[in-house]
């Protein structure tokens, strides 16, 4: 699911009951997705994920490198090792295998959500996951 007020009282409503699972999609036609990529994950490796994430959906569109090396440092991230990752594209192995999930299911749309295999485009308001993730807990017996 992407970051957001939504997202983040769901979590909170259904606490142990469902999770938040994010694959990289970087569009080809956007200049600075691919890096973005790297830095949400390069942060990663610093215990900082969902900090950068949301970093990333708030300021974007500035997601040029210099923006973002201004961030991991503003995120007390060790700057070094996090240009150094991000110049590399240690993560290119990652991103990549999740661009082939995406093409294997047919996803070019995002956000796209994925309830118990229901695939919803789009952001939505909050009542409106909630109303689907009641009818698959109900199904699940949870």
């Amino acid at each position: 699911m992407a970051a957001g007020p939504t997202v983040k009282q769901l979590m909170e409503t259904y606490p142990g009951k469902i999770r938040r699972v994010i694959k990289n999609y970087p569009y080809k036609y956007r200049d600075f997705s691919r890096i973005a990529a790297e830095a949400s994950l390069a942060a990663r490796d610093q215990g900082k994920y969902w900090e950068m994430h949301e970093i990333l959906l708030t300021r974007s569109p500035k997601l040029d490198r210099a923006s973002l090396i201004a961030y991991a440092g503003e995120m007390g991230l060790d700057v070094k090792k996090f240009t150094e990752s991000i110049d590399s594209g240690r993560h290119a192995r990652d991103i990549d295998r999740d661009l082939k999930l995406a093409e294997s299911i047919d996803l070019y749309n995002t956000p796209t959500f994925y309830i118990n295999g229901l695939q919803i485009i789009g952001e939505r308001p909050f009542d409106y996951f909630k109303k689907i993730i009641d009818e698959q807990l109900k199904k699940t017996g949870m």
